[in-house]
């Protein structure tokens, strides 16, 4: 069974245990789908309601948008696993033999290209997130909060699986591109998630 099939306290038990899948890539890419559909849930709110007529056609395209991010991140929960099984093997392999720099090099880049692509996820997430906490019901903006709150965590959380895994690539300039979009996106989007989340209290005052 794919893990994002199960329910969700068979994912979780499975996330406690010393199993080598799931892990942090999928569980930051599972956090991430809550705060989108936490978005989608404040645009559900907000669409058919009078008092925000101006509104309804931007909130239903912040919707669709929201939602492709949030299946893309349910199919990553189950990718991360896919691409980080090989690399828990590839450590196992003996350091004297000819061919293990070369596979795990390759496993090393599948494992932080999930995580790169959760987190790249998140932050379109944040980004979507502010228009929903100035545009959405004002019943719902709380969601539009704590949705940013998830995608910031998700955000965070991918940040570091990405680097684990460059820390021990042999392309250092590789591992320095990856890495420098990492400090990029963290530092860009700590701020607008922080912004969002401010709006977000000023709307309930």
């Amino acid at each position: 069974m794919r893990f994002i099939e199960k329910p969700c306290a068979e994912f979780v038990e499975a996330l406690a245990s010393k199993a080598a899948v799931p892990g942090g890539g999928g569980a930051c890419a599972l956090v991430g789908a809550v705060g989108a559909a936490l978005g989608i849930m404040v645009g559900n709110l907000t669409v058919g309601k009078k008092k925000y007529a101006d509104v309804e056609s931007d909130i239903m395209v912040l919707m669709d948008k929201t939602s492709s991010i949030q299946t893309e991140l349910l199919r990553l929960v189950d990718e991360d696993a896919v691409v980080f099984e090989p690399l828990s093997k590839a450590y196992g392999i003996p350091k004297d033999d000819p061919k293990r720099d070369e596979i795990m090099e390759s496993c090393l880049r599948e494992a932080a290209g999930v995580p790169m692509r959760i987190m790249r996820l998140a932050c379109e997430a944040i980004e979507l997130h502010r228009e929903f906490s100035e545009k959405g019901s004002a019943l719902a903006v709380s969601d539009a909060g704590t949705g940013v709150v998830f995608c910031w965590a998700a955000m965070y959380g991918a940040a570091l699986n990405v680097k684990v895994n460059t820390k021990y690539m042999i392309d250092r300039e590789y591992a320095g591109k990856l890495n420098s979009e990492v400090s990029e996106l963290m530092e860009k989007y700590w701020k607008k998630a922080d912004e969002v989340y401010s709006n977000v209290i000023g709307r309930m005052e």
